[in-house]
């Protein structure tokens, strides 16, 4: 994975059809998806339930660009090697989910995959300062994590302070969370380059009719890419 600051789309398959994840996979990347998004919830962290290693283990073979695997479970560092076993490019832990953040992000890296930190709407920019230097990605919740379709909350002044505090470090930031044609070009406009959107790139498509997800595809990047 070479790193650059382009508009990433990277469409969340919790939006998906749940009985044709496969086909889901392939047609988001065959209409323009930069990366596959997989949210996983334990029931715990969050208050849903989701996928564990042997969905994302079959989610692999069908994806073909980056399986970018989003952990809002606690504790993390005890299934971090599972879901390397099981294909992830970048595995993200949220802060919040346990007391040694930089032990969990060196222990994605020694696993090899690239580490990124998650940061809930209440967690300010400066808690990550100390970690930039072992992380990939910081992933900017635009909702509280747990449920997808929820409503936007505006976190571009956040999205500002870690673009000033990144620097020229090659660290993305991705933003999940209530992205759409309208909120996208304020998060870019701030800095972020990695757009998780469930609802808003599956919405009125199907595997049958997968144009769909094309357009809305390019809906949300060329608004990003406007605010550039």
């Amino acid at each position: 994975m070479s790193f650059d600051r382009s508009i990433k789309i990277a469409p969340s398959i919790l939006s998906a059809d749940f009985a044709n994840f496969g086909a889901e996979i392939q047609a988001i990347e065959a209409q323009g998806a930069d990366w596959v998004h997989v949210d996983v919830m334990d029931g715990h962290f969050v208050p849903n339930l989701t996928f564990g290693p042997p969905a994302v283990k079959a989610f692999r073979p069908h994806v073909k660009t980056v399986m970018d695997v989003h952990l809002m479970i606690t504790p993390v560092d005890p299934y971090i090697q599972a879901y390397a076993d099981a294909g992830a490019d970048i595995l993200t832990a949220h802060l919040e989910a346990g007391p040694h953040t930089h032990r969990t992000l060196q222990a994605i890296r020694a696993a090899g995959m690239k580490a990124g930190v998650a940061l809930n709407p209440g967690t300010p920019a400066e808690a990550v300062e100390h970690l930039l230097d072992l992380t990939d990605l910081v992933c900017v919740m635009t909702v509280n994590p747990g449920f997808g379709g929820q409503k936007f909350i505006d976190m571009t002044g956040k999205v500002r302070r870690l673009r000033d505090m990144i620097g020229d470090r090659p660290v993305h930031i991705e933003i999940d969370g209530g992205v759409d044609p309208e909120t996208a070009p304020l998060v870019a406009a701030a800095g972020a380059d990695v757009l998780v959107a469930g609802s808003a790139v599956f919405k009125g498509g199907s595997v049958e009719n997968p144009g769909v997800y094309g357009d809305n595809i390019r809906a949300v990047r060329a608004a990003a890419e406007s605010a550039l």
